[in-house]
């Protein structure tokens, strides 16, 4: 007999979970499958049912993320976007979990570096030089710093509201810090 679609999906969202959770706690060596499926309450032979090893999870999680990052912007139907349009689109309580694994301080920069690339699309708009040799590091610099600035907004445990954060986002690359020093 088949399981039904929905209980193999909250099996599968069951496992992410605890991933994610442990992964924002330590670093991937230090997760055994074991840990997850006694945390997740299944036994090890029902994680192998949905995943080869932690890997093949850290892929999926990584995959889907960017999948939807994709799709958001896709939907959005932007003819050009910037990075705080794309970063808006993870702000939802449904990615928080995986956010804070993957940017956390147990994240690789494999993610980290694939999320730039994704963020790079042809469509990303900052009004740059092209064809200049800085632009390389003007777009390093913006893509860097709202990542980083997001990270910190994550740990924070979203501190400010959506509103206040990309606003402040906004103001810093339009007008820099010096409406905000004493």
């Amino acid at each position: 007999m088949k399981k039904q679609p929905e209980i193999t999906e909250k099996t599968r969202r069951n496992f992410i979970d605890v991933f994610c959770e442990l992964y924002s706690q330590k670093p991937i060596e230090k997760i055994s499958i074991q840990e997850i499926a006694n945390k997740a309450g299944y036994n090890r032979s029902t994680f192998y049912q949905y995943f080869t090893d932690i890997y093949e999870l850290l892929d999926f999680v990584e995959n889907d993320l960017l999948s939807y990052i994709k799709e958001e912007l896709a939907n959005n139907e932007l003819s050009t976007y910037n990075v705080q349009n794309a970063l808006h689109c993870l702000e939802d309580r449904e990615h928080l979990s995986v956010l804070k694994a993957l940017l956390g301080d147990y994240g690789s920069l494999r993610f980290l570096e694939r999320l730039k690339r994704e963020m790079t699309l042809d469509r990303l708009d900052l009004s740059l030089p092209s064809n200049h040799s800085i632009t390389p590091y003007l777009i390093e610099f913006h893509i860097s710093t709202s990542l980083s600035l997001f990270r910190l907004w994550l740990q924070r445990e979203k501190d400010l509201s959506p509103e206040e954060f990309f606003g402040l986002m906004d103001n810093l690359y339009t007008k820099g810090i010096t409406p905000y020093s004493k």
